[in-house]
């Protein structure tokens, strides 16, 4: 199912945005129920991460989840909890956006080789369960 290690990622930045926006709200685990909203909803993020690794490289994974974390995580800062941004900021977060989107290309590509090498592999075993190799 081609899709499915990208809808847990997408719940792994979900997840891991509403436990960094509770720890904000927690003051520090000084408000109770915030904080262990966090501390669930990091487990579920770290649930949810290890099940896209099992199919897509780690890297692409963590660059995708970090990224749009950061970028989630800065909008509902400045947006929720009055953080201001500057111009830095800014510019490094559009250069996350970059990074992120650049690496999907690549990826692709070698997502191609690696089931067209799996493919020739399996044809190559199964040939040899009918002749002896």
């Amino acid at each position: 199912m081609p899709g499915k290690p990208y809808l847990f990622l997408a719940v792994a930045i979900l997840a891991e945005v509403l436990a960094t926006s509770c720890l904000t709200a927690s003051h520090g685990f000084e408000k109770r129920l915030p904080g262990l909203m966090s501390l669930v909803g990091y487990g579920v993020a770290f649930y949810c991460l290890s099940l896209p690794i099992k199919t897509i490289p780690v890297g692409v994974v963590y660059a995708i989840w970090s990224g749009v974390g950061i970028v989630l995580v800065s909008l509902i800062g400045a947006l929720v909890f009055k953080q201001s941004l500057d111009l830095p900021a800014f510019a490094g977060i559009a250069l996350i956006m970059a990074g992120v989107a650049g690496h999907q290309p690549a990826f692709k590509v070698r997502l191609r080789r690696v089931r067209q090498r799996n493919r020739l592999t399996h044809r190559a075993s199964l040939s040899c369960r009918h002749d002896p190799c």
